[in-house]
């Protein structure tokens, strides 16, 4: 029988100073920027807060009576928003929406777009956890990866997030990068490592469709220094207490691992509200798990109805287990078997000839209470993935929304 997961509520602003070369996420460059005593940005801040409360009202209706477990603000770069309008989003949804006691709400920031004192206007604001986009420490690397901060702002962002009373911060750290040797991929770790940070997301770049990179791709480190990369510098995070928990996810504890990229991987429910964010309601009264998706463009996010921003459409039923496995098949422990039926409302009967012959041919281990990648399944999960795409081989849309999220 279908039953309600967790909800948590994904927010997203689109705004950045710089588009980076790599990135796939629905972000727009700032075009016109004033400069007077200090650099301000031309955003049309109150508008688009506005604008979400009036999105976040539209979506009550599917989940009425149910408490928000996680908050996260992505973008773009949320960080370019003042602490004030982000104060009076979180109270307006707080006024809507009835938080769990020990709610997770996370922001987006970028080291290049903030000071000590907007960190802990953002702390007072209600975000308790930061996700800090470092990508590395190296001049060169930043400056091939487009980003707009140096090695000195990283590292300054870090201990501001300290400083500023954080529960918890994570540091996003890419490897894999151009021409980037593996002393360089563990230095970039040790910095990382030495800023005590509470999570590290540390993934190797891929070059996404719809790139600058995959339209003219830079030169990166053949397989055998990817995967010296990849076993070295998991070696390193373990010997310093960071414990894997999914592919790309590392926490000091478990009670430090991002509750909201939890809630997607487990199949988790999360209304999404903003330009192009995506969503994933399950509908008890109708039997059915919706994708709702809003209008990518900010301008026409902003100028269009309430109503016709958004798409809301049930996820055909063929398509529910590849939906579920792509994510629950990414963390380390996987999820326990019984999840599948009650989130999908499938029985797992319609799945069981697939689950036993990848346990034959060694990539899941026993099924009888949790659905686990085996070590073999692991390093190779697309294939696994692969196993319960749709037996018309139709793969879900790119912007599917459990495909299309922002981590940690």
């Amino acid at each position: 029988m279908l039953t309600n997961p967790p909800l948590s509520l994904y927010i997203h602003i689109p705004w950045c100073v710089r588009k980076c070369p790599y990135c796939d996420f629905n972000s727009h460059a700032i075009k016109n920027i004033k400069s007077d005593s200090q650099t301000e940005f031309d955003l049309p801040e109150k508008a688009y807060i506005d604008r979400l409360i009036e999105d976040l009202e539209h979506e009550l209706p599917k989940v009425w009576g149910r408490r928000l477990h996680s908050i996260f603000i992505g973008g773009g770069t949320p960080s370019l928003f003042s602490p004030e309008s982000l104060d009076r989003l979180i109270s307006a949804v707080r006024a809507r929406l009835p938080f769990e006691n020990d709610i997770e709400i996370t922001m987006e920031a970028n080291p290049g777009t903030f000071e000590a004192e907007k960190f802990r206007g953002f702390r007072q604001a209600g975000i308790n956890r930061l996700s800090i986009g470092v990508q590395s420490f190296n001049a060169q690397h930043l400056e091939q990866l487009g980003r707009i901060h140096n090695p000195e702002q990283a590292i300054a962002a870090a201990e501001f997030a300290h400083e500023a009373g954080y529960d918890s911060f994570n540091l996003d750290l890419m490897h894999g990068l151009p021409n980037q040797t593996v002393e360089q991929a563990l230095n970039d770790l040790g910095t990382a490592i030495r800023l005590k940070p509470h999570h590290i997301s540390w993934y190797q770049l891929t070059l996404e469709p719809n790139t600058l990179f995959h339209q003219q791709p830079p030169q990166l480190p053949h397989d055998e220094v990817l995967w010296d990369i990849q076993e070295a510098g998991q070696a390193l995070l373990a010997q310093h207490g960071y414990e894997q928990y999914e592919t790309s996810a590392y926490a000091k504890s478990p009670r430090l691992r991002a509750k909201h990229n939890l809630n997607y991987w487990r199949f988790g429910d999360y209304l999404g509200i903003g330009a192009g964010a995506h969503g994933k309601i399950t509908r008890l009264d109708l039997g059915e798990v919706h994708r709702t998706t809003k209008k990518r463009h900010p301008k026409d996010y902003l100028n269009g109805s309430t109503a016709s921003i958004s798409t809301d459409t049930p996820i055909p039923a063929h398509e529910l287990p590849f939906e579920f496995m792509l994510n629950a098949l990414r963390l380390i422990d996987g999820v326990p078997t019984n999840l599948f039926s009650q989130y999908t409302g499938l029985p797992l009967s319609s799945i069981r000839a697939t689950l036993e012959q990848a346990v034959d041919d060694g990539l899941l281990e026993d099924i009888t209470t949790q659905l686990k990648p085996s070590d073999k399944g692991a390093l190779f999960l697309n294939e696994l993935l692969e196993r319960f795409i749709p037996s018309d081989n139709s793969k879900p849309e790119k912007g599917s929304a459990s495909i299309q999220f922002k981590q940690l």
